[in-house]
């Protein structure tokens, strides 16, 4: 760390704004933000010279004891070194009468008993800073407790309740039929139809029996990958990051070790040694492509298994429909972990990504040894695959605190649907036009692989500052914001909203009204430039075949699916605050249209 950086931690003044932003949601102090003015206290309420973390702290800690209680633990800390000798008499004298102040405007403010008891709690991280549960799954904060609408009971109720999604029992089991079929389809098509689009035959079973068998050498290579990523996972130090209180487990937050940038690292270190120092190359791994494929799919649903079924044993299911077809797929358990190992956050960071670089990775290898390693002759449309993958790969370890209070790991149970695509459908369809592009070569000239570089950059750029901005808008509130080391890179500008601008709502929650979401007036703007990734990997493979351009279908009618999931939950949850926030930010998905 610089000593540039050290002397901002050190600084009083950086402190104050989480400080301050929490003890005013407590005391009650902050305006509806919609100016985008910075949290202030009142002129009463503030503290002298540099002890202004250790005098929100305190009242933090202790603001529902009873006043004989809080006045001697205030004369314990008076007295202690952390206090005494820091300050000129009269500013102490000042900085004990502002804690007084506050304990009994706090005091005054926050009765009935229990309702002290309840921001203690939230003082204490039992539940967010200003009482509201849960994100809002769009670019919602936290909120001040509402002593006429709780916002835990709301957020309990939405999200206990049970709401067939996906078409139901029929529509989930056709989804994972389909799942399965589609990667032996795209395999068959590159490999004996020229990737063309083809009616299946009784030749293409018997090929899929024939060559897509995994032999015991390549079940070997997977398990000890998903057994290395596991170790590194338990084992590797990282960031420590809280995350939303869970309404199903009486609001508990759970802590993540956020290691997944040096076990992005470590496994890059790996390959790059075993391919230089070993008989072992990736470039192996393309032609056996279909056995992997199958590896990863078995494994994917016997895990999908074990986890649906440990949820029964353990007796932790949550909201569960009746419907074993169902359940299945969306799953049975919240957030399954062995001690402080969350698999969940796991395998949505490590297993799904590094597998896809990886995967990629092994293609563009390939296609240089055949071209005699000459990076020239490389397919441009590798190139591009290879720098958009690395890029995403990157962005989740490098952003993986913030992906602690998403959708994924805050709402949706861990199933079928992720499981079975955190570890075979991710890698083998995202990857899939990689291994188009190394077997059939399509037509694409370098200046349009430069091009399409260039329109990647960009779309990666939006994409990662308006995912930055609204994660760490909801850690900024919270008060757990803490910038990376400066070696976790890139940390783009504007990735963090310096004046965010929001509307608070009835539910206690906040909505985010500016950035990238106010600049564009799209609720879902980083989602659209998840498509535009999708139509930039399509054009890498040429425009000679369609099938390039399946996963932008697909994804593309998956977000839209879970933008009406998201929009119809938000409504619920917020009512009219939802309609003044869509006045403000009208379009869900792509801007002036929709």
């Amino acid at each position: 760390m610089s000593s540039e950086q050290m002397q901002q931690d050190k600084d009083p003044k950086r402190k104050k704004v989480t400080y301050s932003s929490q003890l005013m949601e407590v005391l009650g102090y902050e305006r509806p933000v919609l100016s985008g003015a910075r949290y202030e206290p009142g002129a009463d309420l503030r503290f002298p010279g540099n002890l202004e973390a250790t005098g929100w702290d305190f009242v933090l800690a202790n603001i529902d004891r009873p006043e004989a209680d809080f006045e001697s633990k205030l004369g314990e800390m008076m007295r202690s070194s952390e206090v005494k000798g820091q300050l000129p008499e009269d500013e102490l004298r000042d900085f004990e009468d502002t804690i007084r102040t506050t304990y009994e405007v706090a005091r005054s403010r926050l009765e009935p008993e229990s309702e002290l008891r309840f921001r203690k709690s939230i003082s204490n991280g039992k539940i967010p800073v200003n009482g509201a549960i849960g994100t809002n799954g769009t670019n919602g904060m936290n909120g001040e407790h509402n002593k006429k609408e709780n916002g835990a009971s709301v957020e309990a109720k939405v999200d206990a309740e049970i709401v067939y999604e996906f078409g139901g029992p029929i529509g989930t089991l056709m989804i994972m039929l389909f799942s399965h079929v589609i990667m032996y389809y795209l395999w068959l098509s590159v490999v004996h139809h020229q990737g063309n689009l083809f009616i299946p035959r009784w030749s293409d079973m018997l090929h899929i029996y024939n060559e897509c068998a995994p032999s015991s050498e390549i079940i070997g290579v997977y398990l000890a990958f998903i057994a290395f990523q596991a170790l590194l996972g338990g084992l590797l130090p990282g960031f420590i990051m809280k995350g939303l209180p869970i309404p199903s487990e009486g609001n508990k937050i759970l802590e993540y070790n956020c290691n997944g940038y040096g076990a992005w690292w470590v496994t890059l270190a790996v390959v790059f040694f075993m391919e230089k120092y070993t008989s072992y190359s990736l470039s192996t791994l393309p032609e056996k492509y279909g056995q992997l494929m199958t590896v990863m799919v078995l494994f994917g649903d016997a895990m999908s298994l074990a986890i649906y079924l440990s949820g029964f044993i353990l007796g932790v299911t949550h909201r569960m429909s009746g419907n074993h077809i169902y359940d299945f797929f969306m799953g049975s358990w919240l957030n399954p972990r062995i001690g402080d190992f969350d698999f969940k956050m796991w395998a949505e960071v490590r297993v799904s990504w590094f597998t896809l670089f990886l995967l990629t990775l092994s293609c563009f290898i390939k296609d240089l040894k055949e071209k005699e390693g000459d990076f020239s002759k490389v397919h441009p449309g590798l190139y591009v695959m290879l720098c958009a993958h690395f890029l995403y790969t990157n962005a989740c370890v490098k952003g993986e605190e913030c992906i602690v209070t998403t959708w994924d790991i805050f709402y949706e149970k861990w199933g079928w649907m992720l499981i079975f695509w955190n570890f075979a459908g991710v890698p083998i369809v995202y990857t899939w036009n990689s291994f188009y592009i190394l077997e059939i070569q399509p037509e694409l000239p370098a200046r349009c692989g430069a091009y399409l570089l260039v329109c990647l950059l960009v779309t990666y750029y939006i994409w990662d500052t308006a995912n930055s901005q609204k994660n760490r808008f909801r850690m900024q509130l919270k008060g757990t914001f803490k910038e990376r080391p400066w070696y976790v890179m890139p940390q783009l500008p504007w990735g963090t909203l310096e004046n965010p601008i929001a509307i608070r709502t009835k539910h206690g929650n906040r909505l985010l009204v500016s950035g990238w979401y106010g600049l564009s007036k799209t609720r879902k703007i980083h989602y659209l430039m998840d498509i535009l990734f999708a139509l930039q990997w399509g054009m890498a493979a040429g425009m000679q075949n369609f099938l390039p351009y399946f996963y932008l279908c697909f994804f593309s009618s998956f977000i839209a699916h879970r933008g009406i999931r998201d929009n119809e939950r938000c409504a619920k949850k917020y009512g009219e605050d939802w309609d003044r926030y869509c006045s403000l930010v009208p379009y869900v998905l792509i801007p002036g249209v929709w």
